[in-house]
């Protein structure tokens, strides 16, 4: 019966992804059968701590935390929880050997959410791989299913992607972020006169990021490769659109992609796998 357990485990995971980002959870569809849980569970764990530090004000946000991370190294340790999404994370986790400094890198970057407002160049870089880099690390190490050789070469294409992804988040959440919980990721920016060299160096920045990423894509394992790259092109998308908008639009109103054309993403990325073009 703990088999049930362990499937009612990992479609809580699951159901928890599908909730909060439709367009990962379109993403990870599109990745092989054998991939797709592993990934809802890293999503599922990564979703629930963020959202300790970024909804949670009317509770003991460093207490939340301090009890989610304890909880998390005793699951993987122990290779069981009863919280559910701890128990289908650890798994992963124990299944694929994921590097359990990764786990505590993330856990920085959201201590530091808790505490920080703004932050510094070396500050922000801590920040950007504890929540954004090691989460790609922790998927690539699922991607590469224990081929170690795959993932020395990948994984800093792995980290920056994750970087990409961030940052475009960043852009897309400055209202939600400065506004509601005065919070200032970009070092040296002041949002109450956000420049347009400000949003241009930002950008150079990303584009950067996704440039090195797709290097990495074209490599990777078959069973990856389409989910990894409908996931880029998305926030590709998500990041030309901003790119278009002028600094003070870009403070007023979250960036979203219609589901009509994220629907167009997912065929004209099929038609490119097709024609073996990724």
């Amino acid at each position: 019966m703990v088999h049930l357990f362990h499937t009612t485990s990992e479609n809580c995971s699951r159901m928890v992804t599908e909730n909060y980002s439709t367009s990962f959870s379109s993403a990870i569809r599109m990745l092989h059968k054998d991939l797709r849980t592993p990934i809802f569970n890293i999503y599922g764990f990564v979703r629930f701590a963020d959202e300790i530090v970024d909804t949670f004000h009317e509770h003991d946000k460093k207490y939340l935390l301090e009890q989610f991370k304890k909880e998390t190294f005793d699951a993987i340790e122990r290779s069981i929880s009863l919280n559910p999404i701890l128990n289908s994370f650890q798994r992963t986790v124990n299944e694929y050997d994921i590097d359990r400094g990764l786990i505590a890198s993330f856990f920085k970057s959201m201590e530091m959410d808790i505490e920080k407002r703004q932050y510094n160049r070396e500050e922000y870089k801590e920040y950007i791989y504890g929540s954004a880099e090691s989460v790609g690390l922790m998927c690539l190490a699922v991607f590469c299913e224990g081929k170690k050789n795959i993932f020395e070469e990948l994984k800093m294409a792995a980290r920056s992607l994750g970087a990409a992804f961030q940052k475009v988040n960043f852009l897309r959440d400055i209202k939600a972020d400065y506004n509601g919980l005065s919070r200032i990721y970009f070092p040296g920016c002041d949002f109450s006169n956000f420049s347009g060299e400000d949003k241009r160096m930002i950008e150079k920045d990303i584009c950067n990021d996704f440039n090195e990423a797709y290097k990495g894509i074209l490599k990777l394992p078959l069973k990856a490769k389409f989910g990894v790259y409908v996931a880029y092109k998305y926030y590709l998308s998500l990041f030309n659109k901003i790119k278009k908008m002028k600094p003070a639009k870009v403070l007023e109103k979250r960036v979203r992609i219609p589901n009509y054309y994220k629907a167009l993403i997912i065929f004209r990325a099929g038609v490119k796998n097709q024609l073996r073009l990724i």
